[in-house]
């Protein structure tokens, strides 16, 4: 388990990563994490977007029922 703390930074609040934590979250300097509600009641820090992999899911979902359309387009 890791643990972080919670520190001033200007006028908000932040967590400190260690660099344990970074290096387990593949996040560098700089980089957005994005804090998630998970189904069990608790929270998750992620750097994947969940807004982006939604969208992915409805590409996916376009792609594969009007395949046939697409493929006409392409052409």
């Amino acid at each position: 388990m890791l643990t972080f703390r919670v520190a001033t930074v200007g006028a908000s609040a932040g967590f400190i990563l260690t660099k344990e934590a970074m290096t387990r979250l593949k996040v560098l300097k700089g980089d957005t994490v994005y804090l998630t509600e998970s189904p069990e009641g608790g929270f998750r820090i992620t750097p994947y977007n969940p807004d982006f992999e939604r969208q992915m899911k409805l590409a996916e979902e376009i792609m594969h029922d009007d395949r046939n359309i697409l493929r006409a387009l392409a052409k």
